[in-house]
């Protein structure tokens, strides 16, 4: 077997600053080189109340990542009495994949959430470049993603049409990529706080889209 096989990999993930807040998106699906790995992998994190990551890659690094950021939160959270805000998370996130930027992590990121400075999404590459914008998308589905924002994506969109958007766009990717699908992970984050949507809040929203 090839020792790219050897990994489960495989994602679309999307991020999208709305009015008031920040949804974020990831397919299920993590594949083995043509083989489907595994149908109900994580890839949407919640690292605080205020902040999600989304990462596309190898999923140990992806695990691993996630707890080293969630920990690093906590920790400052601690000592600070108060949230991290995004972009220094995003910096902290640039520094570590930087510091492995000759065995790096084989992984694409977005840290997204809301703070004292308003709503943000960041992305961040294996040699820990790292870029704000309105709306981002990572994995091989990521140009299928693109197509569907391009055409939709308004600023300051409130967050229920950012939910539905989210939805369509993931839809077009799972439904051309083939290292993504199983079902959509969805997240708002807010001043309320980070919170998952239901499957059946998702399969609503897909069901509108159909009709």
């Amino acid at each position: 077997m090839d020792k790219d096989q050897s990994f489960k990999k495989g994602t679309t993930t999307l991020g999208l600053v709305c009015d008031g807040g920040v949804i974020m998106a990831a397919d299920k699906r993590a594949t083995m080189g043509h083989l489907i790995g595994h149908k109900d992998t994580k890839k949407l994190f919640k690292v605080s109340d205020n902040m999600g990551l989304t990462i596309a890659g190898l999923v140990g690094d992806a695990q691993m990542l996630s707890r080293w950021l969630s920990a690093e939160v906590s920790l400052f959270e601690l000592k600070r009495d108060q949230d991290m805000t995004i972009k220094a998370a995003s910096i902290l996130l640039s520094n570590i994949m930087n510091g492995r930027k000759h065995m790096p992590f084989w992984v694409q990121l977005l840290v997204g959430g809301v703070d004292r400075n308003g709503s943000h999404v960041y992305s961040i590459d294996a040699a820990g470049g790292a870029i704000p914008d309105k709306f981002n998308t990572t994995g091989s589905g990521s140009p299928f993603v693109y197509g569907v924002l391009e055409d939709h994506f308004k600023e300051n969109m409130g967050l229920k049409d950012g939910a539905t958007l989210a939805v369509r766009a993931m839809n077009a990717a799972m439904k051309r990529d083939s290292a993504s699908g199983d079902g959509i992970s969805l997240c708002t984050i807010d001043s309320n706080g980070y919170r998952n949507f239901t499957e059946d809040e998702i399969k609503a929203i897909q069901t509108k889209l159909a009709a």
